[in-house]
């Protein structure tokens, strides 16, 4: 199933530019193209900004940040390595707290059942995006894994 916001539902809702609100370490995010575009910023202020925008308007606020040339990201007051375990981290605590807050998303993520996500339209270079297509799809999938066996012990 390719995840991409043109798409039907399930697709549709699991794209970053969907408006799945959730908070993260305290700060209320839109949607996660907010949360993705706010590392480029590295002011606390900006990001906070960028947080409260989703979709289109997400990812133009943060289009013309140069972050490329040296491979560095921010969170809160924080530099992170673009290539770092430490970002690969908070990729994995963002993609599980929205999944956790969002019933919305979390339905549209059960309602993709076993299938394989890809993201047709995702780049595939680290250095060239803040997500990768299979950082993003590994995300989504891993997620689904670990909330289909919440749901299997509830039952």
């Amino acid at each position: 199933m390719d995840i991409h916001s043109g798409g039907a539902y399930p697709a549709s809702k699991l794209t970053n530019f969907a408006p799945n609100a959730f908070v993260f370490r305290g700060i209320t995010v839109a949607g996660m193209e907010g949360l993705l575009q706010a590392f480029k910023f590295d002011k606390p202020h900006m990001q906070i900004h960028v947080c409260t925008l989703f979709g289109m308007a997400a990812k133009k606020r943060g289009a013309k940040r140069n972050w490329r040339r040296d491979q560095t990201l921010y969170w809160q007051g924080q530099e992170l390595d673009r290539h770092g375990a430490e970002y690969q981290e908070l990729l994995d605590e963002a993609y599980m707290a929205m999944f956790t807050q969002s019933e919305g998303a979390r339905r549209a993520l059960f309602a993709t059942g076993n299938a394989t996500l890809t993201h047709s339209i995702g780049k595939k270079k680290e250095s060239e995006t803040v997500l990768t297509e299979r950082e993003f799809c590994s995300r989504l999938m891993r997620c689904r894994s670990h909330f289909q066996a919440l749901e299997k012990k509830r039952k």
